[in-house]
């Protein structure tokens, strides 16, 4: 498993999210809970 492939679908996940409203706390949230898997 690649993280950098990982980490770029997690980013494209966020901004699809944001499209909601989803504060800068949400988004590491989700980001910390994509790089645990």
């Amino acid at each position: 498993m690649n993280k950098k492939v990982s980490s770029e679908s997690v980013v494209k996940d966020i901004r699809r999210r944001t499209r909601r409203k989803y504060s800068s706390e949400e988004k590491i949230r989700i980001v910390l809970e994509g790089l645990r898997g």
